[in-house]
């Protein structure tokens, strides 16, 4: 387990000399690995964010329709429209999705590649038929 405050934010490897490490090179491919505190810190709020069964439904749903309405979030995952709305302002605030406006419609997608591809390992697309396309509107 990594303490913060030893070590976490310089660069290079703190060594007490009175810490013997086994793997001199290995320590040290784990402390650049760790990077800078702020950014571990904004991905377990992430992480917790995600956490909760009902935000994670949405985010795979809108995995799934790409991009979709709160209403047709809420017929999905059988929350009320004032839930879907509340966690969809959760999930935006925590960087996780982001919003087009299509007329009066506002509808919901993932923000970036980095959370398609978290949602896509938590909940990897079902098997597809020949020729069936993979999200709606896909032509692959």
């Amino acid at each position: 387990m990594v303490r913060p405050g030893r070590g976490w934010n310089h660069p290079g490897v703190n060594t007490d000399p009175g810490r013997k490490l086994i793997d001199p090179e290995r320590v040290a491919a784990a402390v650049d690995g760790l990077g800078d505190r702020a950014v571990i810190d904004e991905w377990a709020q992430r992480f917790s964010v995600v956490a909760d069964p009902s935000r994670l439904a949405l985010l795979v749903s809108i995995h799934y329709a790409r991009e979709i309405s709160v209403t047709d979030l809420a017929a999905v995952t059988g929350m009320t429209d004032t839930a879907v709305s509340q966690a969809l302002r959760l999930l935006r605030a925590h960087g996780l999705v982001t919003t087009r406006r299509d007329g009066r419609v506002v509808r919901y997608r993932l923000a970036d590649a980095t959370v398609h591809e978290l949602i896509h390992r938590v909940r990897p697309h079902p098997e597809k038929h020949p020729g069936e396309p993979t999200h709606p509107g896909d032509d692959r």
